[in-house]
């Protein structure tokens, strides 16, 4: 449950872009900015990048378009997370795009002034992290908002408890 501050009356974020995988830190993640978004009343735009894997990289040539099967399972989860939003009465701004997941992030936040971007955190393997460097920190090279990296789930009970709590607050 996320403590009450007071901030929720006079809340800075107006525009809450949601980066949405699917995975378990990702749903965690898409709760915990929903929470926010409801206490501030703010739009929530939520996006689902498909990474540019080699395997899609190659897809792209051959179909003129990202792998069809990949992008397929990213609209699923996109589709997922919309419906996630609207069970608890939020009305989402969902948009899918082909790149690096931090560079899109970043601009697509951009793009829509976002005042705060919320993403999961999956603890990466060592080579993992070696390759690829931090999300979060280029993330931060990407973004001139807000980022919150969500770290624990919330749980069924504690995620229905305060959407009671919060009420009908939120659009």
């Amino acid at each position: 449950m996320l403590p009450a501050h007071g901030w929720e009356d006079a809340c800075v974020y107006e525009r809450i872009l949601l980066a949405y995988d699917g995975s378990a830190e990702g749903r965690a993640a898409l709760r915990e900015g929903a929470l926010v978004a409801k206490r501030c009343g703010a739009q929530v735009y939520l996006l689902s990048v498909v990474a540019e894997a080699p395997g899609v990289l190659l897809a792209e040539g051959v179909f003129a378009g990202p792998g069809g099967q990949e992008w397929e399972v990213y609209r699923k989860v996109l589709e997922d997370g919309v419906e996630r939003l609207r069970s608890i009465g939020l009305a989402p701004v969902a948009t899918m795009v082909t790149g690096e997941p931090a560079a899109e992030i970043g601009a697509y936040a951009k793009k829509i002034d976002a005042d705060l971007v919320v993403v999961g955190h999956r603890r990466p393997k060592f080579l993992e992290r070696w390759w690829s460097g931090s999300l979060g920190a280029n993330l931060m090279d990407h973004t001139r908002c807000s980022l919150l990296i969500s770290r624990k789930p919330i749980t069924d009970e504690a995620f229905q408890a305060e959407l009671a709590r919060i009420g009908g607050r939120g659009g």
